[in-house]
Parts: structure tokens; C-alpha cells; sequence
């Protein structure tokens, strides 16, 4: 079964996988490599066992720590799996291309890859279990899926200001449109995303945003005049 890195893993911001060394592991240090050891722990628990497994004392035996060592940095069994997500689940990189359609393919593609492979879906589905029975953990999630729905929204809205897209436009809204396909075909169709499915769903949100690109590229190329 995948591990989970606490690094932020590669330029698409998924959490790597890492090898299962437990048996090469020392006694735990102080600082900031005990807190990352920890919260590494911690998420290959939220793994392996979901939520029902996740408990102070298996993240402990995980990261031969004593409890005692993770109550000093961590109050509550909330407080670790809110700093584990947060370390985890980071925005998606802002993308480069300077035109809507192809900045809104590339977050889409990059959302679709983090869904379809390991151990994201399974980290996601555990802390949404989480949010939807403590209180205190929801709102901590909800803030953390409002701060990876910006890149989307900031696209959007620069797309508004150069007036391609009406400022009627409900962005989040637009946003909902967006990403809800990958979410609904992975945790309730349970589908593979198909080859062009990044690409269909932005020209469906576009089509039905009414969608201006200035200064369209010219269908046909016209030589320069000598």
C-alpha cells in the first residue's frame, strides 16, 4: 500500500509516495524534524486505516514517538489531522499560459491526476469523513478547499476584467462546473477520467459562460508581406 510524503512532492503539488522504512527508524528527535516525522505518521495512519484508525496512539507507534511527544505539539487527534491536511493539500501551482481555456485545461488535467492516483483519494475521502462529523475540523476544511479553489477563481476573474467572460458571471458557480465532474466520476461513478476529459469539460463551461477570447489567433496564416 502507497505511503504518503509530507513534502510538497512534485510541480503538481501531489504528496509523494515513499518507501515504507519504519524498521530503519530511530527514536524520534525534537524540532522540526520530530513535527515533520510526526505528521508524516500521521497521514500514513489516515492511509492505511482511514478515520477509524486514526488515533494518537497508532500515529505514535508509527512514528516511535511517545504520546506524551505528539499531546506537547498537538491537543487533540483534530489538531494533528488539521496540520497534516494543511501540509498536504496544497493549491495547485498558478498556471502560465495567459488565455483562459488553456489555463483552465491545465488546473482541470492537474486536478484529474491528483484524484486519479493514490494515496490523494483516499487522504480526501478520510478528511471529509472528518469534517462532516466534527464541527471544528469542517470549518478548518472548508477553509482549506476555499484556499485550493483560488487558482480557478483568480483565472476567472482576470478572464472578467479583460471582458471574455460577462461580469455577471457567478465565478463560484463556474468554479462548481469545473471541477464537480472529476469529483462526482471518482468518488461516486468510480470512472477513470477519459483522455480528453480535462478538455471537454472546460469547452462545455465555456460554451455555456458565453465565452469572448480577445484577440482570437487568426484561423489562417497570412505571409508577411515582403
Amino acid at each position: 500500500m502507497s505511503l504518503v510524503s509530507t513534502t510538497r512532492g512534485g510541480s503538481d503539488g501531489v504528496p509523494r509516495a515513499i518507501a515504507p522504512d519504519r524498521a530503519a527508524r530511530g527514536p524520534i528527535a525534537r524540532g522540526q524534524r520530530a513535527r515533520d516525522r510526526i505528521i508524516r505518521a500521521a497521514l500514513e495512519v489516515l492511509a492505511e486505516s482511514g478515520l477509524a484508525g486514526f488515533t494518537m496512539e497508532a500515529v505514535a507507534r508509527r512514528a516511535r514517538a511517545s504520546k506524551a511527544t505528539i499531546y506537547r505539539r498537538w491537543a487533540t487527534q483534530t489538531a494533528l489531522l488539521v496540520d497534516a491536511m494543511d501540509l498536504s493539500f496544497r493549491p495547485l501551482p498558478p498556471p502560465a499560459t495567459g488565455r483562459l481555456r488553456t489555463d483552465l485545461i491545465e488546473l482541470v488535467s492537474a486536478l484529474e491526476t491528483m484524484l486519479g492516483s493514490q494515496p490523494f483519494p483516499r487522504l480526501l475521502a478520510a478528511m471529509i469523513d472528518a469534517a462532516e462529523r466534527d464541527p471544528a475540523f469542517s470549518q478548518q476544511h472548508l477553509h482549506l478547499t476555499e484556499h485550493r479553489r483560488q487558482p480557478l477563481r483568480d483565472v476567472l476573474a482576470e478572464a472578467q476584467r479583460r471582458g471574455e467572460i460577462a461580469a455577471t458571471v457567478d465565478l463560484e458557480l463556474a468554479v462548481d462546473l469545473l471541477v464537480g465532474p472529476a469529483f462526482y466520476r471518482r468518488f461516486i461513478a468510480h470512472q477513470p477520467f477519459p483522455a480528453q476529459g480535462a478538455t471537454t469539460v472546460v469547452d462545455s463551461v465555456l460554451s455555456a459562460l458565453r465565452y469572448t477570447p480577445i484577440n482570437p489567433p487568426s484561423r489562417t496564416s497570412t505571409p508577411p508581406l515582403p
